[in-house]
């Protein structure tokens, strides 16, 4: 069975400051998610499922979804405050979305198969959806034995600003152990630094380490798990309104129980995206070197 890609498409984008999920960035116009479907696609993925938010509903299908038909199967599911498990109810004053875990949990009834997560917004690479494939294809009728894509933070950093990255570290067998939550992360002279949370300082970090850009390919028992999870989730954070359902919230818990295991896989790919609005001129330009180099055609899809 082919492996779906579930693509978390439901964040606005607020440093943006637009749907950058909608914003061509390509030759002829092609998204930032249109590379990763079409990479999807030659990896050997058999469907596309979308989460997305109701209110850009019918911009999403026409300016995105009506470009993949006839390529790919396609499907969409929505993410918003009230999809929540039966007899929870979005407390009071509540605007901040769930979460990304959250995200993913809306997508059960749409994904039966092994299943690649990836944002919408986040430029992966050739090479990362291949190897992504073929894990997956590996885990068909499997449980309990999950994948991440494992980027070099030094070569996710953004050009124009800070970034958060999930700082994991593996052990002798290349197993998950942790995924940290680093913030404002950024190039110093010949450095890399992060905020210290706890001092407030500016502290060094090791470039060469790996750190999950939400590139994780999981079997359908993770939603068992993560509805199970939520449920204890929206019990202890029912007062606190910015509470966010992260996949590293899920996967932490997953490893540390030693219920899974999650084998992080190398990518020789370095990650870009439209963090800030002043990245654009950036990502527009690499792109258009590896459509020079023939990696990609100059038009991705016919429509």
């Amino acid at each position: 069975m082919k492996p779906t890609l579930l693509v978390l498409a439901a964040g606005m984008g607020s440093r943006y400051g637009t749907l950058k999920q909608l914003d061509g960035v390509g030759p002829s116009g092609e998204t930032i998610m249109d590379y990763s479907i079409f990479d999807a696609i030659r990896a050997g993925f058999g469907k596309v499922v979308f989460v997305i938010r109701r209110d850009f509903e019918q911009d999403f299908n026409e300016k995105i979804l009506s470009k993949y038909r006839g390529s790919i199967p396609v499907e969409t599911v929505f993410q918003s405050l009230d999809s929540l498990p039966a007899g929870y109810t979005c407390p009071e004053g509540r605007v901040k979305p769930w979460g990304t875990n959250h995200a993913i949990l809306v997508a059960k009834d749409a994904v039966k198969e092994p299943f690649a997560v990836i944002n919408a917004d986040d430029f992966y690479g050739k090479e990362s959806f291949q190897v992504l494939a073929d894990a997956l294809a590996k885990l068909d009728g499997k449980k309990d034995e999950y994948v991440m894509v494992g980027y070099r933070l030094g070569n996710t950093l953004s050009e124009s600003g800070t970034v958060s990255r999930g700082v994991c570290t593996a052990d002798a067998s290349g197993n998950l152990q942790t995924v940290v939550e680093h913030y404002e992360i950024q190039r110093q002279g010949s450095k890399t630094v992060f905020k210290n949370q706890t001092t407030g300082e500016l502290d060094e970090i090791n470039a060469e380490l790996p750190v999950s850009m939400n590139m994780w390919g999981f079997t359908p028992d993770y939603f068992t798990y993560s509805e199970d999870d939520f449920k204890t989730f929206l019990k202890a954070n029912s007062d606190n309104l910015k509470s966010e359902y992260g996949i590293p919230t899920m996967v932490n818990k997953l490893i540390g129980d030693k219920t899974v295991s999650i084998k992080v896989l190398d990518t020789p790919c370095s990650w870009f995206g439209v963090t800030y609005k002043e990245d654009r001129p950036s990502v527009v330009a690499k792109i258009q070197a590896l459509v020079d180099k023939g990696i990609y055609p100059a038009k991705l899809f016919n429509k």
